[in-house]
């Protein structure tokens, strides 16, 4: 390729990404607002992306928030919310993927999934983790704080 396109390609794809990042902790994508967080377990850094949902929105809401994630069934780590989230529009239950941040409605509790699982009925999606997901195999419990993500 010469080196006229190389430039002209480096220039757009910079564009591209200027425009798709909005305010902090803000990404916009295929017109699809997401917001930026990360979960913090002592030293380490879990940082994820919330989708754009009643559901998310009221979790945000409640952010910061002190937490402290517990292992269950060796599949996710869970921690109960200080207020029950919005389920309105969400689907009856999701299979959920390694890397989702999930709401598990019947319980109130937030659930993020670190090995595969199942359809489960009343788990609702509330975004992914994009980086740091080995943080999460660990045993019993750790304190941890969910933030909103500033700057990108």
């Amino acid at each position: 390729m010469p080196e006229y396109m190389r430039q002209n390609l480096t220039f757009m794809l910079a564009l591209i990404f200027s425009a798709a990042c909005g305010a902090a902790g803000t990404i916009n994508e295929d017109a699809h607002r997401m917001h930026a967080i990360r979960i913090i377990i002592g030293e380490a850094i879990i940082t994820a992306t919330l989708d754009d949902t009643p559901s998310s929105r009221d979790f945000i809401a409640q952010l910061p928030l002190n937490i402290d994630l517990k292992d269950y069934a060796s599949t996710e780590k869970i921690a109960y919310l200080p207020h029950k989230l919005s389920t309105t529009n969400a689907p009856p239950g999701i299979d959920p993927q390694i890397g989702d941040i999930t709401y598990y409605a019947p319980w109130g509790n937030l659930a993020i999934f670190y090995q595969d699982f199942g359809y489960s009925q009343g788990l609702i999606r509330l975004g992914r983790i994009t980086a740091g997901l080995e943080h999460l195999s660990y045993p019993g419990a750790k304190s941890a704080k969910v933030e909103l993500a500033t700057g990108h």
